[in-house]
């Protein structure tokens, strides 16, 4: 199976995370986007101060594939209209996708009208500037319990408040791959998690984002249901691809 359309590729750390230099961290960022570019990859995610830069290589480079950023990351408590804001900037700056972290700390203290509000502001404004829009929902943060209820809601605030043609841009998203966990719990999509939000998200279609680390495990993710795959190991699930293709 070629993976690579499925493949948004990632670099999301801050200079003071990598211990590098402002400079080093765009030279980072610069080198993920030409290797989206030269891999075919569905998109580059990266930092929204990185979006103007990486989209001029990318028209420099006469390619159709994608930039997208992250909002709100990696906590989710922004508040909305700063949510909003820095959507807006990434949009003027011509990024394709936006990926928002939901405010799940709200959600779980049942602060469902601030959720909701985020969720139909954000995902409005994405839309009507014709933007792809994620939510990133942290189900290492989750009970299975509340990975269902949160993603029920979401699938049902997007029926209510956006057309059906539209429904298929909003994806909801397992992890930032930032979320600190205790005991060697994993922080990242995890089969079990996406199976729960494949079930309860539909007919929203579900990217799984952190800890798929082999081709084998991409494949498996992929013929489960999810559209897309955030790695930051993007170039090596292709090159493995190339070297089992009698795997699937």
């Amino acid at each position: 199976m070629d993976i690579r359309q499925y493949l948004d590729s990632t670099y999301l750390k801050l200079p003071s995370q990598s211990g590098l230099t402002e400079e080093q961290t765009w030279q980072e960022v610069k080198k993920l986007t030409k290797e989206v570019i030269d891999n075919h990859f569905c998109l580059a995610m990266i930092r929204p101060e990185y979006v103007k830069k990486a989209k001029e290589l990318v028209t420099q480079a006469h390619s159709d594939v994608k930039i997208g950023t992250v909002i709100g990351f990696h906590e989710g408590t922004y508040p909305t209209e700063a949510k909003l804001a820095e959507a807006q900037k990434a949009i003027d700056d011509g990024v394709d996708e936006i990926d928002y972290v939901i405010n799940y700390e709200a959600f779980n203290n049942g602060d469902l009208n601030l959720v909701k509000n985020e969720f139909i502001k954000g995902t409005s404004l994405g839309l009507t500037n014709r933007k792809l829009v994620k939510w990133i929902i942290e189900i290492a943060a989750l009970t299975d319990e509340q990975i269902q209820a949160i993603c029920t809601d979401i699938s049902q605030w997007a029926q209510e408040n956006f057309p059906k043609d539209a429904w298929h841009k909003i994806f909801v998203k397992s992890s930032t791959g930032f979320y600190k966990t205790e005991n060697g719990k994993p922080n990242g999509a995890t089969f079990h998690g996406i199976e729960i939000m494949l079930k309860y998200a539909a007919p929203l279609p579900v990217k799984a984002a952190g800890g798929v680390r082999t081709y084998d495990e991409a494949v498996k993710m992929i013929e489960m249901g999810v559209k897309r795959i955030g790695t930051s190991s993007a170039k090596a699930l292709a090159d493995d691809s190339s070297k089992t293709p009698n795997s699937y």
